[in-house]
């Protein structure tokens, strides 16, 4: 155990000339990795095998500018495929994207059968109630990410547990049949998975999209949406929405977009009524 406590203690300069975040330093992220190993014989011995994993898992801790603080829940080192990977949860990327100001807030959350789930319009939050003590909530038939944005506007996004599991079966560890997040953390990728493609409806952040890019490179854990309809960036989406509702009597748009004049319409909300209009559509 020495070695790899050694190992870690030399990737100061790396590291520090890595940092993105100056609230992330090496004095904290270097005890909470030496931590990880010391609790995890296993992803040690990976380590101590493969150091340049290791290497490149401290760097990305100091150019995504997240924390391994295990308090904080938002990233943890884990040993993948023979290597050691950083992994970021869906709280972790919820967080990177309120640091870099793509949202204000946000949550993501699982449904139940047993839930009362009712969407209400693009704008506005959901309304989600359930016995948070019940061991009787029934099944996951689906979840739901909720965020907040820099302009007051709620963004939910919902996926149904046939859509998480159409991702889950793609996975190369679900597929292989071997123990894997998807396995050992089915509800945390179920929430990550949502989370994902969440953000593609938020304002775009290199720090975010740097977390997300890592994780469907570097991250091994399975989750990639690259198979699934890629959200499109609309360059002027109030005046595309205009077009698409100019023969469909706009005003009875309005109660479904939450508000009393296309015009009230942000960017993000405009963006994401065309989708569904064209979604609709098909």
């Amino acid at each position: 155990m020495s070695n790899i406590v050694e190992f870690v203690q030399n990737q100061a300069d790396i590291f520090n000339d890595s940092i993105s975040d100056q609230s992330i330093t090496w004095a904290q992220e270097s005890q909470f990795a030496i931590q990880a190993f010391q609790n995890n014989d296993f992803l040690a011995k990976v380590a101590m095998s493969n150091l340049q994993s290791a290497q490149n898992a401290l760097i990305n801790i100091a150019a995504i500018g997240i924390t391994l603080n295990p308090a904080s829940k938002l990233a943890y080192l884990v040993p993948r495929e023979g290597r050691v990977c950083l992994d970021i949860s869906y709280m972790g990327l919820l967080h990177l994207a309120q640091l870099s100001g793509s949202i204000i807030w946000g949550q993501c959350k699982l449904v139940h059968e047993e839930d009362t789930y009712q969407s209400n319009g693009l704008s506005v939050a959901p309304s989600h109630t359930y016995d948070a003590f019940s061991k009787t909530r029934g099944e996951v038939v689906g979840g739901y990410c909720t965020v907040k944005t820099v302009h007051g506007d709620f963004l939910t996004d919902e996926m149904s547990i046939a859509e998480i599991n159409a991702i889950r079966d793609r996975s190369p560890g679900w597929k292989s049949g071997k123990k894997c997040p998807w396995r050992t953390d089915e509800n945390e990728m179920g929430r990550k998975t949502i989370v994902k493609r969440s953000s593609k409806y938020w304002p775009k952040v290199a720090r975010l999209d740097m977390a997300i890019n890592h994780l469907n490179t570097d991250g091994g854990e399975g989750i990639t949406l690259s198979q699934e309809k890629e959200v499109r960036r609309v360059s002027d989406p109030l005046e595309t929405l205009r077009q698409m509702l100019s023969n469909r009597e706009p005003e009875k748009y309005l109660p479904w977009l939450k508000v009393s004049s296309l015009d009230d319409l942000t960017p993000e909300t405009a963006e994401k009524a065309v989708i569904a209009l064209e979604n609709a559509a098909k």
